[in-house]
């Protein structure tokens, strides 16, 4: 005998069936009928207009944003299909300088664009003392292009050694300079690298014991107390001056020769306050290149760098050690990669010798993959 379900429950089963149907049905329309919304936040004096190429932006004449807050100017729309170009205007008149900027559907991105200045400012310091080293040097500080135009905006700090050969050709070696502010400048202007702070610290008559961390036969070894002072001292003292970002990941310490050693040594024992290392022509050689077994020993730290940049030219010689010291140099690139979590970049200078004019011609690839591009690239 055929057990039967009751005609009515039959009939209950087949709507409940057809009603969860309906219900799978009618949440996939709901979620495909989703609305993204795009977002534009424009940090600026005001007012601000948007000119673009998609959801009902265009070239030819701005769209009037509303301010969502002191010095910020905001516009949403749901129509944007597609990345899109865009560029904030002030009065629909002073386009922003630089690059376009872009947004995907459904982002929001946060812009502080600058109207004003494609040039940075450079100011010397002299006497800054060290109670600690209880000694003085001249410190030389560079403010990116849009410093003074964005109030509100905080900075990468970049703090690098040797700071005579820096800027100013009458206190740099041999009148050559680094042209740091040329290529942070130009980095602004094409978008290329990410505005920042750069903070030369002049060296000393105690260059050579400053910047190694041993005595290696030269009588050096007071990379550890120099290191104190930038950390404990000059540091403090520029993020209370200065509109920086204390961000690890926004704070970076780069040199060359002894300056790219002791660069590497802070990369070491103060991980947790430069995410970023810069070392161009190092020092690899110093004590029986020591500082490979260091970066070695590594490999179990907590914390490590989060990039380090390493190069080297391949032509003349650095303190006797053929080619600018390359295959030392190569070798430290290595035992970074082998100690793991940190992104390294290599780069070896084709003809390149040991000199202030090289350290130049390689700066800007070095500040590129240290800091990044500015934000919302194209």
């Amino acid at each position: 005998m055929k057990a039967l379900l009751p005609i009515p429950i039959v009939a209950g089963v087949a709507a409940l069936l057809l009603l969860s149907g309906c219900g799978v049905a009618g949440s996939e329309a709901d979620e495909s009928n989703l609305v993204s919304v795009t977002t534009i936040r424009v940090h600026a004096a005001g007012p601000v207009s948007l000119r673009g190429d998609h959801g009902g932006l265009s070239w030819s004449r701005g769209v009037a944003l509303v301010q969502s807050a002191p010095g910020v100017y905001s516009w949403s729309t749901s129509k944007l299909k597609a990345r899109t170009q865009f560029k904030p205007l002030l009065g629909d008149r002073t386009w922003s300088r630089g690059p376009n900027f872009a947004v995907d559907p459904g982002a929001t991105v946060e812009i502080w664009p600058r109207f004003q200045s494609d040039a940075g400012r450079v100011q010397r310091i002299d006497d800054w003392w060290s109670s600690s080293l209880q000694n003085s040097r001249p410190i030389w500080i560079y403010t990116p292009p849009s410093y003074d135009e964005q109030g509100s905006e905080r900075f990468p700090v970049v703090y690098m050694h040797d700071g005579q050969n820096l800027f100013d050709a009458s206190y740099s070696f041999n009148g050559v300079t680094w042209q740091v502010q040329d290529a942070l400048d130009h980095g602004a202007f094409d978008g290329s690298i990410r505005e920042a702070i750069v903070v030369g610290i002049g060296n000393t008559s105690g260059r050579i014991w400053e910047y190694t961390p041993s005595d290696g036969g030269y009588g050096g070894g007071g990379a550890g107390p120099y290191l104190d002072f930038v950390v404990s001292e000059l540091k403090p003292q520029i993020d209370n001056l200065y509109r920086t970002s204390a961000d690890r990941q926004d704070t970076a310490i780069a040199g060359s020769s002894l300056g790219g050693l002791v660069s590497a040594c802070a990369g070491i024992w103060h991980p947790d306050v430069f995410g970023l290392v810069g070392e161009l022509s190092p020092s690899t050689w110093w004590d029986n290149t020591m500082i490979i077994g260091m970066v070695q020993g590594t490999a179990q730290s907590a914390v490590r760098p989060a990039r380090v940049y390493v190069d080297s030219g391949d032509a003349g010689s650095q303190d006797g050690s053929p080619g600018d010291d390359w295959v030392d140099t190569q070798n430290l690139a290595q035992a970074y990669r082998d100690a793991g979590r940190i992104t390294v970049q290599h780069v070896v200078g084709h003809g390149d010798t040991h000199t202030e004019s090289a350290w130049a011609r390689r700066l800007p690839g070095a500040l590129r993959f240290l800091l990044g591009p500015r934000a919302a690239m194209p």
